[in-house]
């Protein structure tokens, strides 16, 4: 593995197209999709798009940063469980990946700042969360997996933050992935030694949540439900079957096939949500990231 190539596998580039997924269904809630509509044509060059590119650039910061110093605070234990890994093969040092991911996610922040103060006010929250995460939450089995969730839920919000007023509006959207990413990084921790049958149950439980709730969206008077109800089913047949064979075998394999289908599947749940808020094209557009993303998938490792 030559030393470039090893740290943008530092990067999981096959996760960071789901935070941009994240970006873009903060993005369709808090109406900006509707401004597109307003001042003429739209065009590259277009404010709102500008808003956007932003933050696409502030969330592949923030997500790629805070998985590469994951990567820097677990080489000790990557050396004994992951050798294969870039930092213990030796192919990436601990120093270069302090600095890419340091860099990232200052890099992220700054994007973050370009669009407005909330917006980079909750990009540095994001990243104290992640670095958080990476030298101390992980280490708790009902504090890692809610510090991972407010993560991604702070990704959602930075989206939502495209018009600053939505953040207060719709805070509440940020609670489904953290309650989506709390599942499944309690699933993750059977990757290597097997699963816990009653953790793999308890997380069957929150995928169970996590359906009841954007059920509960879809009911708001604004909600296109008709257009989302397709993408909460492909979601739904993602998930399921490889968490349910999990619980069964409880082997490692089974467990990382359910962490990297819940990680794939945040797409679908993005694409569900973005469908009920701007309708079934924007929920294709978000849909269009998933493809690329099991692409990267079969070239680059998700967990």
């Amino acid at each position: 593995m030559n030393r470039l190539f090893a740290h943008v596998v530092l990067m999981r580039p096959a996760n960071i197209i789901t935070a941009v997924a994240d970006i873009l269904l903060g993005f369709a809630a808090s109406g900006a999709v509707l401004l597109l509509g307003t001042g003429g044509p739209v065009s590259v060059g277009h404010p709102q798009l500008r808003v956007l590119y932003w933050l696409v650039v502030a969330t592949v910061g923030l997500y790629g940063g805070g998985v590469v110093l994951n990567d820097v605070f677990d080489a000790d234990l990557d050396q004994l469980e992951r050798p294969e890994r870039p930092i213990p093969s030796g192919a990436a040092s601990r120093v270069s990946a302090s600095l890419l991911g340091a860099g990232l996610l200052l890099g992220g922040i700054a994007a973050a700042f370009q669009v407005s103060g909330t917006s980079g006010l909750l990009a540095a929250a994001v990243a104290a969360l992640a670095v958080g995460y990476d030298a101390l939450g992980k280490h708790y089995p009902v504090l890692g997996p809610l510090n991972m969730g407010a993560c991604r839920g702070g990704n959602l919000l930075l989206g939502l933050s495209a018009v600053p007023g939505a953040v207060t509006g719709y805070w509440y959207l940020a609670l489904i992935p953290v309650v989506y990413i709390a599942a499944i990084t309690a699933i993750s921790r059977g990757e290597v030694h097997g699963g816990n049958k009653r953790i793999l149950l308890g997380s069957l439980g929150l995928y169970g949540l996590v359906i009841g709730s954007i059920l509960g969206l879809l009911s708001l008077p604004q909600a296109h439900a008709l257009y989302a109800v397709p993408f909460l089913g492909l979601f739904s047949y993602l998930i399921f079957p490889p968490l349910l064979k999990a619980i069964a075998s409880l082997r490692p394999l089974d467990v990382q096939l359910a962490v990297k289908a819940g990680v794939m599947a945040l797409i679908l749940l993005d694409a569900t949500v973005a469908a009920g808020f701007a309708g079934w094209w924007y929920g294709l557009l978000v849909l269009a990231l998933f493809p690329l993303s099991r692409w990267l998938a079969g070239r680059f490792a998700v967990t």
